[in-house]
Formats: structure tokens, C-alpha cells, sequence
């Protein structure tokens, strides 16, 4: 009789051994593990934009975990962002950039990232994002008399840039800077009518003194001496005319692991026989009040929904969050002691600035 048990808890034992271990709780949007990961992602989606400005990040919307083998996980990021004043040819650290205010007529970036993570390094696989302006009417609720984004081509904006450049250039015992792209313009029309711009520069081999007898033999500096810049300006033409025009010349930047994309950036030069000076918007950039992030990144396979490796049968992250919320809202029913604060759900995570 005991032989038999013993068979019976040998027979049994490998059963019990085959159990596989639970698995690990998925990550919340305001974990360090994801908010290291958003960091990653919102790093190289700066360093591989093409216009406009460095975004911030403002929320983790998402975060979905796709072990794909041991210390090999697939990563995928839903991120909401916040367009900074810092442009993305300066050598500014994210951190020391400011985000524009709801008043300044603020832009939010969405993104999809997909991240891999082996042996602790992240990695970047693709990026999809769109980035838009907020509503004028939320701005004028708060702000009546706050000026609003205007399309880059506008004739006004097109005018006070050819203006601006002209003016500096006309000043400056420098270098003859000309125009890369127009990065955001805003019109005030009352109580004064005013337009102010805000665009990258860049210095050519001619000095201004130099310009001013052959300016179509002054060249952009080769890309071992890139010296690039941004300038902001704005034109009264109501009731009295005025124009008031700052620019800064950042210095040659070397490449560094941080940076690697500063000396070679991606913002599209004007087309050859141009002339840069007069105010001309990269074609990317027309009809718009802003630079869409889209236009640098629009790999689909970004989104999980479209990845080859996330199986159907899986729960997306969108349904894992409501059900931590519908499971957070099922525990409310249940009488708890007094003092009792329910855990938050596990997403979206927290807003940094503010909400558009």
C-alpha cells in the first residue's frame, strides 16, 4: 500500500512542477521602468524630427510589455507631448527647455513608440506621431485678446520674416545669415495689429558687408562649420509702425552619443537658386499653423494594433487599463475601513503640465 502512494505522489509531483508561474503584474504609466522608457522615446523623437521645435513629454497614456524571451521585451508607448521654445537644431538640453503656455497657443504631440529592451538597453524600433495646435476657441475662452497661431505661408508672417532677416542682415558686421524654415508665427489684431515670428537661420560663408554686392555667391557653411541660429521678431503696423528682430547664432555643435543628429540636423534646406533671405517656407510647412510631427514619424508599425509581434488573442493595453479601472471601480462597492484610498489605475499616468 504505501509503494502505491508513492507511486501515485511520483506521478503527480512533474504535474504539480509544470504550474507556470504567475505573471508579472503589468506596469503602470507612472512606474520609473515606464517613465525611463518614455524618457528613451521621447529623446529620439527629438533627435530624429526634421522641423520645428523639441517636445516634452507631458503624459504616458500607455504602456504595454511583450516578453519576448528572457531579458528581451518589446515595448510599445502611448505618450501624449508638449511643444517646447527650444527648436530642434539648439544645442538646449530638453530639461532646460521651456513648454509654451495654454495662452501662448500651445501644440500637443501624440506619439506611438515601439521599444525594445535586451539585456537592459533600450532601443528605439519605429515612431508614429501627429502633432496639432490647440483649438483657438479654448484659447480665446481663457485669453480673448491673446494672439493666435497663423498659417506659416501667411503673406503678413511671410512679410515680417523677409523683414526681420533683412533688417538683422542689414546690422550685422557678422555673417550673412539666410533663412531654414519659419517655425511658428502668431497675429494680434487688436488692440494694436502686430505678427510675431519665430524662424532658424543659418550662417553662409559671406559676411553681411560681403552679401550686399553678390548675394547669390554667398553659400550655407559645409556641414564640418554648420553654424545655425534662431531668430524672433515682431512687427507692429497699427496704430504706428515698428519691428523689433533678435537673433542668436548657436556656435559650431559637435556630435555627441546625446546628440548625434546636431551637426547634420534634419531640417530641409531651400531648394538650390532660392533665395533664403526673402522669407520662403519649406514646402513641408504650407498652409499650416504648425510642423506636424508626422512629417518625421509615420512608421505604422509603431502601434501595437499593427505589429507583427503582438498575437490577436492578447489583450491590448487600452483593455487592460479599462479593466483596471473597472476593477478599481468593482472593490469601491465593497465596504472598506475608514481612511481607505483605492490604488489608481495602473493608466494613464499622470499629467506634468497641463491637459489639452
Amino acid at each position: 500500500m504505501k509503494a502505491l502512494v508513492a507511486l501515485i505522489l511520483l506521478v503527480q509531483l512533474p504535474v504539480h512542477q509544470a504550474v507556470p508561474a504567475a505573471p508579472p503584474a503589468p506596469l503602470g504609466c507612472d512606474d520609473p521602468e515606464s517613465e525611463a522608457a518614455a524618457e528613451f522615446a521621447v529623446n529620439y523623437i527629438n533627435g530624429h524630427s526634421h522641423h520645428g521645435y523639441k517636445f516634452a513629454l507631458n503624459r504616458i497614456d500607455n504602456i504595454h510589455v511583450l516578453p519576448q524571451g528572457l531579458n528581451n521585451d518589446i515595448i510599445f508607448l502611448e505618450l501624449d507631448l508638449l511643444e517646447t521654445t527650444c527648436h530642434i537644431l539648439s544645442p538646449t538640453p530638453l530639461a532646460n527647455c521651456t513648454v509654451r503656455s495654454f495662452t501662448q497657443h500651445a501644440v500637443e504631440g501624440d506619439c506611438d513608440v515601439k521599444l525594445q529592451k535586451r539585456d537592459g538597453m533600450l532601443s528605439v524600433l519605429a515612431s508614429k506621431c501627429h502633432s496639432h495646435a490647440d483649438s483657438s476657441e479654448d484659447v480665446l475662452q481663457l485669453c480673448p485678446d491673446c494672439p493666435l497661431l497663423a498659417s506659416l505661408n501667411n503673406t503678413d508672417v511671410l512679410t515680417t520674416v523677409t523683414a526681420a532677416l533683412n533688417d538683422h542682415n542689414s546690422k550685422t558686421a557678422d555673417a550673412y545669415l539666410r533663412l531654414l524654415e519659419i517655425g511658428r508665427a502668431r497675429i494680434q489684431y487688436h488692440p494694436v495689429h502686430s505678427v510675431s515670428v519665430e524662424f532658424a537661420v543659418a550662417a553662409t560663408n559671406c559676411s553681411a558687408e560681403e552679401a550686399k554686392n553678390n548675394v547669390e555667391a554667398c553659400q550655407l557653411l559645409p556641414e564640418d562649420e554648420s553654424n545655425f541660429g534662431f531668430c524672433t521678431a515682431t512687427r507692429v503696423t497699427r496704430p504706428s509702425e515698428d519691428l523689433r528682430v533678435d537673433c542668436q547664432l548657436y556656435g559650431h555643435q559637435v556630435p555627441t552619443p546625446d546628440t548625434p543628429f546636431l551637426s547634420t540636423p534634419g531640417v530641409t534646406y531651400s531648394q538650390p537658386g532660392q533665395d533664403t533671405s526673402a522669407g520662403l517656407v519649406p514646402s513641408a510647412a504650407q498652409g499650416f499653423t504648425n510642423h506636424n510631427l508626422r512629417l518625421s514619424h509615420n512608421n505604422p508599425i509603431a502601434s501595437e494594433s499593427s505589429s507583427s509581434e503582438f498575437p490577436t488573442s492578447v489583450l491590448s493595453a487600452k483593455s487592460v487599463a479599462k479593466r483596471a479601472v473597472a476593477e478599481v471601480a468593482q472593490h469601491d462597492k465593497v465596504p472598506r475601513p475608514v481612511g481607505f484610498v483605492p490604488p489608481p489605475p495602473p493608466c494613464p499616468g499622470k499629467v506634468r503640465h497641463f491637459k489639452i
